[in-house]
């Protein structure tokens, strides 16, 4: 929809989004209009190079062809029917994706929260009916971000976090461990654990990765205690880090995975895949979902599933090195962060990752923030030139910037 067809202007749609709308954003002040590729359009066809990819969503690019002409084919046979009936897109990509992650079921959800959700519900199922009653406790990691929903929430190791305060109480069953500190996740591990859940780099944490020796010990910890692991790709999945799941980094093999955001091309989509062992305790039930599995989605997440081919992937590293590299050289920076397309920034002296990402969309180029960071994560489908053009406006953005004067107004 264009603004010039409404009879509107863009005041007049900010004023009803104010009037109307529960405002939980830091909006960008202007307003989406079209997209393509890398690049977002404003109401006066102002071009924005996109390197926050909707929050990691639009991996596979904004309005990449190939997803649009299988979703319009979708539409026009069926567009929703619950998961009564079997629908081709939806058994093609369960098994694309369980054969190129190596799982044996998938669980269809609408987002990544509730594919967390549905994680945690089926590793508590997979406790309770083995060993009875009390083994529904889960460790997670301090800083860690899993969703909105109650159970995603209190999984979320951020109690000081906007997330959780006001919302009290938490549900019960959730310890918090340091992140990367093994000796803290065995010392919060009691007779009623039943899991570990991480996410491979935390994302709303300040993009911190696990290292690698953590990983297979959690791992070891796991088998030796018959604890489910399980990892919360919904950020790193589907590409982001070099590999379509971040875990291959670490020769990982969890027990239950999730995935979302970048699996359906930018539409909503969130997925629970697990092994057998998992699988067996979620009969008919168990769990549910009306929309989860929708054919149109699902026609869109077959393309995107089908473009991680090996190129692709390669394309990802090479411009992951060529942007972290680039980075390396610019005035400020502290330290870099994260693995492959997944970036966090930290500067030096007082210069605040807020300020730098109002200065970048004022020159054209959109980021984010966690925590203290600069978050970099834009659609895997770059080529050179658009890493060299954001290093280029963020260059000359890092370039003005004051540390002193900004450590003085802080």
């Amino acid at each position: 929809m264009k603004l010039k067809d409404t009879g509107l202007t863009a005041q007049d749609i900010k004023d009803k989004v104010k009037k109307y709308m529960i405002e939980t954003y830091e909006r960008f002040d202007f307003i989406a209009e079209t997209a393509e590729g890398m690049y977002l359009y404003d109401e006066n066809g102002t071009p924005y190079l996109d390197f926050y990819a909707g929050i990691a969503v639009n991996n596979a690019g904004s309005r990449n062809p190939k997803v649009v002409a299988a979703v319009k084919d979708q539409v026009d046979d069926i567009m929703h029917t619950f998961n009564y009936p079997y629908t081709i897109p939806q058994a093609l990509l369960a098994e694309k994706v369980c054969k190129t992650i190596g799982m044996d079921k998938i669980f269809y959800q609408n987002s990544g929260t509730e594919a967390n959700e549905a994680m945690i519900k089926m590793a508590r199922k997979y406790g309770i009916e083995k060993y009875g009653p009390n083994r529904y406790h889960i460790v997670t990691a301090k800083d860690g971000f899993h969703g909105r929903t109650f159970g995603a929430m209190s999984a979320t190791g951020q109690p000081g976090n906007g997330c959780q305060v006001g919302f009290g109480p938490m549900t019960y069953g959730f310890s918090y461990a340091p992140y990367n500190d093994l000796k803290a996740f065995k010392d919060a591990c009691t007779e009623n654990t039943i899991a570990i859940m991480i996410e491979p780099v935390q994302g709303e944490g300040g993009v911190v990765a696990l290292d690698p020796e953590y990983v297979q010990a959690v791992r070891a910890l796991c088998d030796e205690k018959d604890l489910v692991l399980i990892v919360d790709e919904v950020q790193t999945g589907v590409g982001r880090t070099g590999t379509f799941l971040c875990c291959e980094h670490y020769n990982l093999q969890p027990d239950v995975v999730t995935l979302a955001k970048g699996l359906g091309g930018g539409l909503p989509i969130g997925a629970v895949l697990m092994n057998e062992k998992v699988a067996e305790g979620m009969g008919p039930g168990t769990h549910g979902s009306t929309f989860g599995g929708n054919p149109v989605v699902c026609a869109g997440a077959n393309v995107v599933v089908d473009r991680m081919d090996q190129s692709f992937l390669a394309n990802v590293n090479e411009r992951a090195v060529q942007l972290r590299a680039g980075i390396a050289k610019l005035p400020h920076v502290k330290s870099i962060s994260g693995i492959g397309l997944m970036v966090g920034i930290e500067f030096f002296g007082g210069i605040q990752a807020a300020d730098v990402l109002a200065a970048c969309r004022e020159k054209g180029l959109l980021v984010l923030t966690a925590k203290t960071r600069l978050r970099l994560l834009p659609p895997l489908t770059l080529t050179a030139h658009d890493v060299e053009m954001a290093l280029d406006i963020l260059g000359s953005v890092l370039a003005e910037m004051d540390p002193s004067k900004t450590e003085e107004q802080a």
